[in-house]
C-alpha cells in the first residue's frame, strides 16, 4: 500500500511537483492526500489541481495563535486520510510549526531546506551562502523538530558556488538538486529504511538490487555530491 502524504506548500511548489512526477512515474511509493497552503495564491495548489490531488487553504493570519493554526492543520490532513504511519513533508512551507503539529505527526515531518544544515537556517539560505562566499553550497532533507531548521538530517546534496555569484543563481542550482534528495528521502521513509538515534539518522540497505553510485557526482552541469546517495531513479 503507497505510503499516504500531506505536502504542506507557501510558493511555487517546485518540490511539489518532483514528488507527483515520482510518483507518475512508479519511482515513489506514496500518495498524496492533500496538498495545504497557508496562501491562497500559492502556484502550489494549481500544481495540485492539475493532477486531481485534493487541497486545503488555511490562512494563517486568520488564526489568533501558531498553535489554534497547527490545530486546524492536524485536523485537515487527519481528514485527508494520513494514517500515523503517513508524512507530512514541508515543501517550500514557510512557517515554523508547534508541538501541537510534531506530536501529532511524531517523527513524520520532514523539510527540505535550500542549504547545509547547520550553516545558513531562515529563509534566506541560498542569498545568505552567495553573500558570505562559501565555496560549496547545498540542500538538507532533515526531520522537523521545535527548532528552526534544527531536526536530524536524512540527506544532502552539495553543490560549488561561483565567486560573485547571487543568491537567485546559486538557488537556481541547488534547486535542481532539491526535486531530487526530497523525493529520496521519501522513499526511503516508504520502506522503513530510516532509524533515528539522537540526531543521526541511519539507512537500512535496501532489499532490492538498485544501482547507486556510492560517492559520484549526480548532475554534470552541478556538479554535484550526494549522501547518502542517490537510488535509481531519483
Amino acid at each position: 500500500m503507497p505510503m499516504p502524504i500531506a505536502v504542506l506548500v507557501s510558493g511555487g511548489g517546485s518540490n511539489l511537483q518532483a514528488i507527483i512526477d515520482r510518483i507518475e512515474a512508479g519511482m515513489l511509493d506514496a500518495e498524496i492526500k492533500v496538498v495545504v497552503s497557508n496562501k491562497a495564491d500559492a502556484l502550489g495548489l494549481t500544481r495540485a489541481k492539475n493532477h486531481h490531488i485534493p487541497t486545503r487553504v488555511l490562512l494563517h493570519t486568520e488564526f489568533d495563535s501558531r498553535e489554534s493554526f497547527d490545530e486546524a492543520m492536524v485536523q485537515a490532513i487527519r481528514e485527508s486520510g494520513v494514517t500515523p504511519q503517513g508524512v507530512v513533508a514541508m515543501a517550500g512551507f514557510m512557517r515554523m510549526v508547534t508541538p501541537v503539529f510534531l506530536n501529532a505527526f511524531k517523527g513524520r515531518v520532514v523539510n527540505i531546506h535550500p542549504a547545509l544544515l547547520p550553516s545558513f537556517p531562515g529563509v534566506r539560505g541560498q542569498s545568505d551562502a552567495a553573500d558570505y562566499g562559501v565555496k560549496i553550497a547545498g540542500c538538507t532533507v532533515h526531520f522537523v523538530d521545535e527548532k528552526m531548521d534544527h531536526g536530524a538530517v536524512i540527506i544532502q546534496a552539495a553543490v560549488p558556488c561561483q565567486p560573485g555569484e547571487g543568491g537567485d543563481r546559486l538557488g537556481s542550482r541547488i534547486l535542481r538538486l532539491e526535486h531530487r534528495v526530497l523525493p529520496q528521502a521519501l522513499q526511503w521513509l516508504a520502506e522503513d529504511r530510516l532509524t533515528v538515534d539522537g540526531r543521526f539518522v541511519h539507512l537500512k540497505p535496501s532489499t532490492r538490487n538498485l544501482a547507486i553510485q556510492p560517492m559520484a557526482d549526480v548532475d554534470v552541469e552541478t556538479q554535484a555530491l550526494v549522501w547518502p546517495p542517490l537510488e535509481e531513479g531519483f
